[in-house]
């Protein structure tokens, strides 16, 4: 049996070599490698002095980890924030040559008033990222008042020929722009969606729309707390940036959320994927600031979750974001199980034993009257994780009531929910398992849910079944997963 510490350590999902881990940073495309820069206390499992963690993988799915990117210094300790490739060399620390930015918050209290202070800076480095030197300049935009003001995005804008920073200021983002990284210069102010926490780490970025040749800008913000599910969340709107100010399509105080479970945050995406790709790729945290800091793992905490593609889909008139997982996951398959044309009534459930705990599901079923139906994952004495549709309410949900260990924290028990339309009866899902994850995507990523679980190393079965009346399973493949 496994030792303790590495006990829900997932297979394929990234987490830290050792200690505490949250938000994303300065993931960026460069010279063959993605980068994934992450809040890292390198000093203990709960969160502490921030650092930003380092790891680079090829494909996505392998990484390595490299040293410590950022460390505190007399500026403060290093926030989120994000990084760009500097093709053009427009701060001029490269000698025209290109090379790799971070933009960041640094966070301190003032020396004389005690006060928070979050400022942003730069930290620069010409060998593929493996060293980084901080910009003697720095930092380079000061709050006018705000305390919380962090977590800078930025992007290189081509018809306006420079950067453009998103910002998060307390319950809005601001827009910045400048000609090197290094000047900065106040564009607009948006608010609207949910206001009940503080915002934190937005993206901006231009996507495709799937039935047209259009594109439209998503702007993404999390939210801490106040998301659907609890705790804290993202939301996102869709509409168009003109170089100044973002105007979303749909009312501004509707929120559109990113994910219906408990478990996804602080979501980014990467800078500079080469346009030969065409991805937008993106990931998460993979954990709620309710109790991030309890979950039971000991020698290391919190996982990111799969990468993802983001697409827009028109739906019902209206643009929505749509996400599934990358095509590389499909390198990890091993084992696999087929089964087809399969009917499951309320006496005779169909079950599948001993298929473990790192999973990747594709499964299409007709619900034909059934107003319940759904799958116990990590089956095994006393425990399951339920992922089910409930036809009569039209909701896709997941429930960890009894998924394993959940007495931690009196916020991560129970089920979530997400408003979802069957197709005319038919329902297709896409599920990853991960030993102390379960990522939903139904109808081709329409809507995900994402929550933790913490089975027992044992509970490695699986069941199909309804409430009443009967579903038929057209088609269910289970590959097993390990990177």
């Amino acid at each position: 049996m496994e030792h303790m510490t590495e006990r829900f350590r997932p297979a394929y999902h990234f987490t830290p070599a050792a200690h505490w881990m949250n938000d994303p940073n300065g993931m960026v495309f460069f010279e063959g490698e993605y980068h994934l820069f992450y809040q890292h206390n390198p000093d203990d499992i709960v969160h502490g002095p921030m650092y930003w963690g380092h790891a680079v993988s090829r494909d996505l799915v392998h990484w390595q980890h490299l040293p410590i990117g950022l460390k505190p210094d007399h500026n403060g300790v290093i926030f989120s924030g994000s990084a760009v490739v500097d093709w053009k060399d427009t701060t001029g620390f490269f000698h025209g040559q290109p090379g790799l930015v971070a933009i960041f918050t640094h966070h301190r209290r003032h020396p004389e008033s005690g006060a928070a202070e979050q400022r942003q800076s730069l930290a620069y480095s010409s060998d593929r990222g493996r060293t980084w030197t901080m910009y003697a300049g720095n930092p380079v935009l000061e709050s006018p008042e705000e305390p919380d003001f962090r977590d800078p995005k930025v992007f290189w804008h081509e018809s306006e020929q420079r950067w453009i920073m998103v910002l998060a200021v307390k319950n809005k983002v601001s827009f910045y722009s400048s000609p090197n990284l290094k000047e900065w210069s106040f564009l607009s102010h948006f608010s609207g969606g949910s206001q009940a926490g503080v915002w934190e780490c937005p993206d901006m970025f231009p996507l495709q729309v799937e039935e047209t040749n259009d594109f439209k800008w998503v702007l993404e913000v999390d939210i801490n707390p106040g998301a659907v599910a609890g705790g804290s969340g993202g939301q996102y709107f869709v509409g168009n940036f003109d170089g100044q100010r973002f105007i979303p399509d749909d009312p501004a105080d509707s929120p559109l959320w990113l994910d219906y479970g408990k478990d996804h945050y602080a979501g980014v995406s990467w800078s500079d994927v080469p346009a030969a790709d065409g991805r937008r790729l993106w990931l998460g945290w993979m954990s709620n600031w309710q109790y991030a800091n309890h979950t039971p793992t000991s020698g290391w905490r919190n996982a990111m979750t799969v990468p993802r593609q983001l697409q827009l889909r028109s739906v019902g008139g209206r643009l929505r974001l749509v996400q599934t997982p990358v095509h590389e996951i499909q390198s990890l398959r091993t084992d696999e199980t087929r089964l087809k044309s399969v009917s499951i009534t309320h006496q005779q459930p169909l079950q599948v034993a001993a298929v473990g705990q790192c999973l990747d599901m594709q499964l299409d079923v007709q619900l034909q009257g059934c107003t319940e139906w759904g799958i116990r994952l990590c089956k095994g004495q006393n425990e399951e994780t339920l992922v089910g549709y409930d036809s009569s309410k039209q909701e896709l949900f997941v429930d960890r009531t009894h998924s394993g260990l959940v007495d931690f924290h009196p916020e991560f028990t129970g089920r979530r929910s997400a408003p979802l339309a069957s197709n005319d009866g038919e329902l297709s899902l896409r599920i990853l398992v991960d030993r102390c994850s379960v990522e939903v995507f139904a109808q081709d990523g329409l809507v995900s849910i994402t929550e933790l679980i913490f089975p027992d190393a044992a509970s490695g079965d699986l069941e199909l079944f309804v409430k009443d009346n009967a579903a038929l399973l057209h088609q269910m493949t289970i590959h097993t997963l390990q990177a």
